[in-house]
């Protein structure tokens, strides 16, 4: 495998070591600190990094050479001066090549020809390391350089500052305010960017990667510099649009991934820049991508135009939890950690913002891999996979999510999370699992034979997972129609809202109140909502769940589904339930019983109710006509932007304090006591259904 490009003679090599024992021998000199440590930055994008507090109250912007840290004296410390952190102390940089590196893959011109049927092909063995590279056959013909300057007329960005230095991760020492940098042109970025490169090294060529992995953690602990610059989060794309560039032709071109038949993520209505859309990252020495896992657990891939060299860690999602405990008993101070339990350390690092060395985590037996990312290279990162990584110098990089049938089970385990962190969501899952359930459910290729393995096992996944989500909103609507929680029903023409007390989405069906402002999913307790506008609420139905109903009875038929389905439940596998899991343990005493007929049984003064359209829908034994006074047909544009403006926005509740977060958790119950499965299966082609055991059950 090749650690990186060597292209330096053994000369200038010996000089180059020469060079670093100076160095190493003026900072020892200077009693400065040891080589390793934490650091922060800017995340890649800035909703979660608004959320954060500032450890001095103060987001600076403007230009970085103008910043003048004397208007913030009180800031200067926390911002650039290095110190010695002694959690992180360590004599020697050795670690770094004690951590293996992750599977690198060369496939052919016809392997190649279509990215997610390939990453099918190599997920069984390639997921179990977190991340893997793949060394494309194929060769963009047009530069990027000539595809920002030319193609793309005008192209500026802007950059951020990020500082370099260690953190105690304390009240104190946190570093979680960013600057605005410059704004540049491709070219005078590169310019500046190498510029920085050549009067450090005395040298435009690139340098060895183990090198330069030495380098950059030795100037994280206590080099010279105060900071560097990053434009992450660029919208736009760098692959050609030209008809003979052969890679921009292909659909490994990520302007086109999300969009390929076997793309979970072409279910969405409307494009999420950097989810669905492709960004830009264009880096310059030692810029810096935090240790974070991709939003609702999706795939990332990477794509490396041009320039110097990557280094990239990642961590396998089946060490995901052990990761976060590590992070939190050893790189984290509790007075940083604004939620209790598991999910303290998760929460912190939903921002973005935290950096420090794996050997930390091979300290802890937690595995760790390693990848150096040239021009020409895809990096995949897999679901659940926390990843870390820093630039050898000027490069230009490109990255998209995607999601295939596999990832509905890990996507869920971040729903619930979010819901415990009262987070709302990115992406619609629910509205995702249903389209393609019945979208299966519909295919006249159900029971082909051709279907590859992985096909087969991401079918299994959707159809488990969409039949457990099922059983759990057919239960819910028995127990609020039996216990006449809700004074009329109406049907559901919104696409996906999201609840008001624990922010799930909702795609089938939810609660809301007289002034419609206040919808809410079924796993709350519904008798005891007490909203300003009175306690008449509404249930809204999708006037296509009783299709939905019979494809998940149709998937139950297939043995494989119902087992999965009944160890989900033996197990305590409430993903979707929770938190009204235990309220329901009850219902079978009561009569209850899977796709059982409901009975609408509402008041006698509102049992039978007019429609402004006629419109009847059937709904168990009754037919149902809906008041004009109870269903407003006009505000479903009103919910239905709510939604849109809610899930596809990169910005959460900027206002909202954590101590507002964890008090809006009073409505999930008690979550300090939760504990999640420590391992998910690691081959979730093998094992694709996610089963909690009863000891990890939430709540």
């Amino acid at each position: 495998m090749v650690e990186g490009r060597v292209c330096l003679s053994k000369e200038v090599r010996n000089e180059l070591e020469l060079l670093k024992r100076k160095r190493l021998h003026r900072i020892k000199s200077e009693t400065v600190c040891g080589p390793s440590g934490v650091t922060n930055m800017m995340s890649r994008s800035g909703g979660d990094a608004l959320r954060a507090p500032a450890s001095c109250g103060v987001r600076l912007q403007g230009n970085a050479e103008s910043f003048s840290r004397s208007n913030v004296a009180s800031c200067e410390k926390d911002v650039f001066s290095k110190r010695k952190v002694d959690k992180f102390y360590t004599s020697d940089l050795e670690w770094t090549e004690k951590i293996p590196e992750c599977p690198v893959y060369c496939p052919t011109k016809e392997e190649f020809e279509d990215p997610l049927v390939y990453l099918q092909k190599i997920a069984p063995e390639a997921s179990k390391y977190g991340i893997c590279k793949i060394i494309s056959p194929l060769s963009a013909t047009v530069p990027a350089g000539v595809v920002l300057m030319k193609e793309k007329a005008g192209f500026k960005f802007t950059t951020r500052v990020q500082p370099l230095r260690l953190a105690e991760w304390d009240t104190d020492d946190r570093v979680t305010f960013f600057m605005s940098g410059r704004n540049y042109t491709f070219r005078d970025f590169e310019k500046m960017a190498n510029k920085v490169f050549s009067r450090r090294y005395y040298s435009a060529g690139c340098l060895p990667a183990t090198y330069m992995e030495k380098e950059f953690w030795h100037e994280i602990a206590c080099g010279k510099m105060d900071s560097v610059e990053y434009a992450c989060d660029v919208e736009g794309s760098a692959f050609s649009s030209s008809p003979s560039d052969l890679l921009g032709t292909s659909k490994w071109n990520l302007k086109k991934l999300s969009r390929l038949p076997k793309s979970t993520l072409r279910l969405l209505e409307t494009a999420i820049p950097g989810v669905t859309d492709p960004m830009l990252y264009i880096g310059m020495l030692f810029s810096i991508f935090a240790w974070h896992v991709e939003d609702h657990y999706l795939y990332s891939i990477n794509y490396h135009h041009c320039g110097a060299s990557k280094t990239w860690y990642g961590v396998p999602g089946h060490s995901a939890l052990r990761f976060e405990k590590v992070v939190k008993e050893h790189v984290y101070t509790n007075d940083v950690l604004s939620v209790d339990g598991e999910d303290g350390a998760f929460d912190v690092l939903l921002g973005k913002t935290t950096l420090f060395p794996p050997n930390i985590l091979l300290e802890h037996d937690v595995p760790v891999y390693k990848a150096v990312q040239n021009p020409g290279e895809f990096v995949i990162t897999f679901p659940r996979a926390y990843h870390a990584g820093f630039s050898h110098g000027f490069n230009c990089g490109e990255a998209v999510n995607f999601a295939i049938g596999d990832w509905f089970p890990l996507g869920a385990v971040a729903c619930l999370r979010y819901a415990h962190l009262n987070r709302v969501p990115l992406l619609p899952h629910e509205e995702l699992l249903c389209k393609e359930a019945m979208l299966l459910n519909s295919s006249l290729e159900l029971e082909d034979l051709d279907y590859s393995p992985a096909d087969l096992a991401s079918h299994h996944s959707i159809k488990a997972y969409f039949v457990k989500l099922i059983r759990f909103l057919h239960r819910a609507r028995w127990s609020i129609m039996k216990s006449r929680a809700c004074t009329s029903v109406s049907p559901n023409y919104h696409r996906t809202v999201v609840c008001t007390l624990c922010k799930r989405d909702c795609y089938i069906a939810f609660v809301n109140c007289s002034c419609y402002s206040h919808p809410v999913c079924l796993r709350h307790d519904i008798k005891s909502l007490d909203f300003p506008c009175g306690s008449h609420h509404c249930l809204f139905l999708r006037d296509d769940v009783r299709e939905m109903e019979a494809a998940a009875k149709k998937f139950e038929q297939d043995n494989a589904i119902s087992k999965a389905v009944e160890r989900q439940a033996e197990n305590g596998d409430d993903m979707y339930s929770y938190p009204l899991s235990n309220k329901f343990q009850n219902d079978v005493e009561d009569g209850y019983f899977p796709y059982c007929e409901i009975n609408v049984d509402l008041k006698p003064e509102i049992a039978t109710m007019t429609s402004a359209t006629g419109q009847t829908v059937e709904y168990g034994h009754n037919s149902l006509s809906h008041n004009t006074g109870n269903f407003r047909p006009e505000l479903t544009d009103a919910l239905s932007s709510f939604a849109a403006s809610t899930l596809c926005s990169f910005v959460e509740q900027v206002g909202s304090s954590a101590k507002n977060q964890v008090q809006g958790l009073a409505n999930l119950g008690n979550t300090n006591d939760k504990r999640f499965c420590e391992e998910v299966p690691e081959n979730t082609y093998e094992s694709s259904v996610l089963c909690l055991s009863r000891e990890d059950r939430p709540g």
